[in-house]
């Protein structure tokens, strides 16, 4: 006899997950997908979209499948999540024409981000489309092309994100939720919710942009085609899908004004959901939530678990050896390392701006930094300062939240991060913030799930999240390290200020 499942699909920066949920949210299948980004040129972050997108989402739909052994009837709703905004220029049979380029951490358009502003105005963008332009804006991504790749812009039929790009693949239908649409500074209006021609006059026809959605709301069907590849059954309805923070936020029960996640992933992503939809500031995002009549204020930090990664792949090459051959996870070590090491890092301080940063400097060309090196420095020490110097970026911007009248009442962790306990500690020692770890960190996929079943029916709506989920784990401040931490926050911020003409120098010098 049948049963009624959701599934939920998110394609992360290096890894692509999935689950099979119940309408209440019981987890009956979960798998897992690695996968690289693509780096051809310093300040480019890109992704093989047939490959990496999706490629992934069929590898997990087919694997999810068998692995719990169900048909694919049961499955009476998708959900999509994937990394944005990202720009993938498709063709009218929803074929990529080139790499799909990735938010943030790409930096590529610092010419057209300047020219745009010196058309419209800096301020006048800001009043318009509540966010200023940065590398994680998408329409200096298409001007990109149109200068650079003129041939692939010319075959354009839509320029697209992630999830939009598989959402088409499913349904045969072009389409983005509000949230998504939100990161496509400046051609969308989060007022009146739909696109607007003044900023897309110059880059991009309307037409080329999806049609948009709520992310709750059914986009469309499983095609013939689509099953074909999927193993999933051919009018299985699909959710317009969003941005994996979106999902993530969700999925930890972020809902409510004044809950704010915290996303510890490849970057750090905070989301806070507000009532107020003039609440903005330039060195911030906005943008609407998943629902009718939320809003938000989004911040990201550029890089996070991909430093930790980069950390780990150039200063811990025996541990990975080691784990390879079947000794203790190489994280694990290196956190166990930094746990050994004094809170402080004994002076050590990171400025963890190794593609750029975004928030709240929204400086592309700044560059990463590790100062305070003595001969008594260890790699615990290091690996420590890195986290730490992330914890500090945390701070900067849970003081400006606070310093716009928007500090979070309640901030929800989320991500493989939340795993390392020293980088969980150090946050909220750093930013003076409790935090709540969910009992249950599936991540956006699991928010997708949730998703698919508003979108059918299956669940009554958002505040049903809240059963989905258990009793959370709280992670207190530890108010003692205030002394110890406050005088290497002022360091860590006075840095930037200090160097920043020296990595604008690197830049300029193409390093």
């Amino acid at each position: 006899m049948g049963q009624d499942l959701l599934l939920g699909i998110d394609i992360g920066t290096y890894e692509s997950k999935g689950v099979l949920t119940t309408p209440k949210g019981e987890v009956i299948a979960q798998a897992a997908v690695p996968h690289k980004m693509l780096f051809p040129h310093a300040g480019w972050a890109e992704h093989d979209a047939e490959l990496t997108w999706w490629g992934d989402f069929c590898t997990l739909s087919k694997t999810l499948l068998t692995t719990a052994g169900v048909s694919p009837e049961d499955i009476k709703g998708v959900g999509v999540s994937a990394i944005g905004p990202d720009v993938l220029p498709i063709d009218e049979d929803f074929n990529p024409l080139r790499m799909g380029i990735l938010y943030g951490v790409d930096t590529r358009a610092v010419e057209e981000i300047n020219e745009l502003n010196a058309i419209h105005g800096e301020d006048v963008i800001f009043n318009e489309a509540a966010n200023c332009l940065s590398s994680q804006a998408t329409g200096p991504k298409i001007m990109w092309i149109k200068k650079n790749e003129p041939e692939v812009y010319a075959k354009a039929r839509w320029f697209v994100d992630a999830a939009t790009f598989i959402v088409a693949r499913l349904t045969s239908r072009v389409v983005v939720d509000h949230f998504s649409a939100g990161g496509m500074v400046p051609m969308y209006d989060p007022w009146k919710r739909q696109w607007n021609p003044k900023y897309t006059e110059g880059i991009v026809e309307i037409n080329q942009l999806p049609e948009i959605l709520w992310s709750h709301e059914v986009a469309g069907h499983i095609t013939e085609k689509a099953s074909e590849q999927t193993g999933l059954a051919v009018g299985t309805p699909v959710t317009t899908g969003t941005i994996d923070a979106g999902a993530e936020a969700l999925s930890v029960g972020v809902i409510e004004p004044g809950e704010m996640m915290m996303m510890y992933g490849s970057t750090i992503f905070m989301i806070q959901v507000t009532d107020n939809d003039q609440a903005r500031d330039k060195r911030l995002w906005a943008n609407p939530y998943l629902f009718p009549g939320t809003w938000c204020l989004l911040a990201g930090m550029a890089t996070s678990g991909a430093l930790t990664r980069w950390f780990k792949d150039n200063f811990a090459k025996e541990l990975i050896d080691a784990e390879e051959a079947g000794g203790e996870n190489a994280y694990a070590v290196l956190a166990a390392e930094a746990a050994q090491t004094p809170p402080g890092a004994e002076g050590v301080v990171v400025l963890p701006y190794f593609s750029g940063e975004r928030t709240p400097i929204m400086d592309p060309r700044a560059r990463g930094m590790i100062f305070g090196l003595s001969l008594t420095h260890t790699r615990g020490h290091l690996f420590r300062g890195v986290l730490e110097g992330m914890a500090h970026g945390v701070k900067q911007h849970v003081d400006l939240f606070t310093g716009i009248g928007a500090r979070p009442r309640r901030i929800k962790a989320v991500g493989g991060g939340t795993k390392n306990k020293v980088w969980l500690q150090a946050i909220s020692d750093i930013s003076g913030v409790p935090q709540e770890v969910a009992p249950l960190t599936f991540g956006a996929s699991y928010g997708d799930a949730f998703l698919a079943g508003i979108a059918v029916g299956l669940v009554a709506g958002p505040e049903e999240i809240l059963v989905w989920q258990g009793k959370a784990k709280v992670v207190e401040p530890d108010a003692s390290l205030a002394q110890t931490y406050a005088p290497l926050s002022d360091i860590y911020s006075s840095l930037y200020q200090s160097t920043k003409e020296s990595m604008h120098k690197l830049h300029e010098l193409g390093y």
